[in-house]
């Protein structure tokens, strides 16, 4: 694996290693750790660095919604252009073009079902483009950026020996 990718591996599993363990990791100069990320960076590579909080257990209440949202092409608005004006919206949390009924998925991120409902009454459903909608609330989220956000239960049952 070329050096680039092992480093982007690295961070992308642990964003706060800093580059001297890096560099120990990959038997590099710090400096060589250092100036690859920068390049990475300014390349737009690297995008940002980010912390994966557990909101739930921290006691915040947040609603999110899944929403398929089947749109009608025209010679003048194609996929991207339908993506970047949705994308622009703050409530929306991810845009994906996906294959199937449907052609993205867009999930959205709210304080209440009201706030959810509002954003796709007024802005999403206006969009000249949007044909139709299907809305999904997220129940509970069991796995989050390959992370588990809850902890195995130590089996606590007596051992039966006949």
């Amino acid at each position: 694996m070329n050096r680039e990718l092992e480093i982007l591996r690295i961070l992308e599993n642990n964003s706060r290693i800093s580059a001297k363990e890096i560099a120990e990791m990959l038997n590099m100069s710090v400096e060589e750790v250092e100036e690859t990320i920068k390049r990475l960076e300014d390349e737009g590579v690297i995008l940002k660095y980010k912390t994966l909080i557990n909101w739930e257990k921290a006691g915040v209440e947040e609603v999110y919604a899944i929403i398929d949202v089947r749109v009608n092409l025209t010679r003048e608005k194609g996929y991207d252009d339908i993506a970047k004006r949705i994308a622009k919206f703050p409530e929306v949390h991810a845009v994906r073009l996906v294959s199937g009924d449907y052609d993205f998925q867009v999930v959205v991120k709210g304080r209440s079902l009201k706030d959810i409902s509002f954003f796709i009454a007024e802005k999403i459903s206006t969009i000249p483009e949007v044909r139709d909608t299907v809305t999904h609330f997220l129940l509970r989220t069991y796995k989050e950026e390959g992370e588990l956000l809850f902890k195995d239960e130590e089996d606590r049952r007596l051992a039966i020996v006949p």
